[in-house]
């Protein structure tokens, strides 16, 4: 196994046509089958990077920013972020393009945290990442931030720890009746 690799070795890009069959009672493509191609991407990407099985540990925010339309070209790109020792966060950027205009529309990107798996089901380590530029590093660090604010996040709202006299002023503008006894 090599110690480090590029970012560029497991880069991956696919493009799909996307059918009547992909769209949901509106007409456009339904949202699962985006989320399943970005899934298969990650995969793609995280298992090329570690030359392992690897499984979905987290999908961090997945925004639907435009919708696609049936008849479109979806492409996807994914790339290595961020890597631990045995996960990496994969970046994945979803774009549609009209066939006949040729216009394209970023409709969205997300981060799956991917874990690299052994045969026998254990953590696998895996190449660190070699950083060739200041976007590079700027993934990497962006990754490192987020998954501290996950640890905050997670820790904050346990529910050994949750304090409800700390939360309710912060409802109170929602549209929310409470009836906690």
């Amino acid at each position: 196994m090599q110690k480090f690799k590029h970012v560029s070795e497991s880069q991956v890009s696919i493009t799909e046509l996307m059918l009547p069959s992909h769209s949901n009672f509106s007409g456009k493509v339904h949202g699962g089958h985006i989320l399943n191609l970005m899934d298969q991407i990650a995969f793609a990407c995280a298992s090329k990077h570690s030359q392992c099985y690897c499984v979905t540990a987290s999908v961090n925010k997945v925004d639907f920013l435009n919708p696609i339309q049936v008849g479109e070209l979806v492409t996807l790109k994914a790339s290595i972020n961020y890597t631990g020792r045995t996960s990496m966060v994969v970046g994945v950027r979803v774009e549609s393009e009209n066939i006949t205009t040729g216009k394209k529309t970023h409709c969205n990107s997300s981060y799956f945290t991917m874990v690299a798996k052994k045969e026998d089901g254990s953590n696998s380590l895996i190449p660190g990442l070699i950083i060739e530029n200041e976007q590079g590093l700027r993934r990497f660090t962006r990754s490192i931030i987020r998954k501290e604010q996950s640890i905050k996040r997670t820790s904050r709202f346990k529910a050994s720890e949750f304090k409800i006299e700390e939360h309710i002023a912060s409802i109170s503008s929602e549209n929310v009746q409470l009836n906690i006894k």
